[in-house]
Formats: structure tokens, sequence, C-alpha cells
């Protein structure tokens, strides 16, 4: 059945919608206007956890590091086996020279790794 156009898209689509146009603005060096789209993206669906892993990386870029940081925070609140979310706090608290904070994170991300890997050897 086609969608219906007088129906308003899902959450998860507008979500999504939003997200893939981030992805064209970051491809365009046009981050400002991605962080928005990724804003936009998460309104519509908070635990679109690609978005906010965009949004993360979209700060990073911009040196907007403590919002950067809480974004990758939600993420693994979200998700604590998440790897990446980890992975990205450890560069982020390394860039803000946070050593401790960033090997704890790296840390966490290779424990999950090696989690992961056992997982598939099963």
């Amino acid at each position: 059945m086609p969608d219906d156009p007088a129906r308003p898209a899902s959450a998860r689509q507008q979500a999504e919608d939003h997200y893939y146009a981030a992805l064209d603005l970051v491809l365009e060096g046009q981050h400002e206007q991605a962080v928005e789209q990724y804003r936009q993206s998460v309104e519509a669906d908070p635990k679109f956890t690609d978005a906010l892993h965009g949004l993360s990386r979209a700060l990073q870029d911009l040196n907007r590091f403590d919002e950067a940081i809480a974004v990758a925070r939600k993420i693994s609140e979200i998700d604590p086996d998440d790897i990446l979310a980890h992975t990205s706090l450890s560069i982020l608290y390394q860039k803000k020279g946070m050593v401790p904070e960033a090997e704890a994170e790296g840390n966490k991300a290779r424990v999950l790794g090696w989690k992961q890997q056992l997982k598939k050897k099963d």
C-alpha cells in the first residue's frame, strides 16, 4: 500500500530524512547546517544513534568538544555496548587534554570489542 501523502511521515522517517540531509551537508563542508539537521533528526527520534554519532562528529569538527562529549555520553547511555561511542569519548577527552578520562573510555571500547569478538566465535 503506498504512503498516504495526507498522513505525516513517521518519526523515524523524519529522523532519517534529516540524517541524510545532514550527511550531504557534511560532505559539502557545511558543518553548522549539518549540526542543525542532526539535531532535528534526534528531535524526531531521540534514540537514533546514527544521528547522534553524526552530531557528535560534526560538533567535534567545529571544535565544540564539550557539546560533542555530551552527545557521545548520551549514545553510551542509550547503548552501553556501543564501541564507537566510547572511542569517540576517548578521542574527545584526549583533544581536551583529559588523559585519564580518555584512557578509561579507550579501555571500555577495547573490552567491548573483545566481548564482541568472543561472541562471534561461539
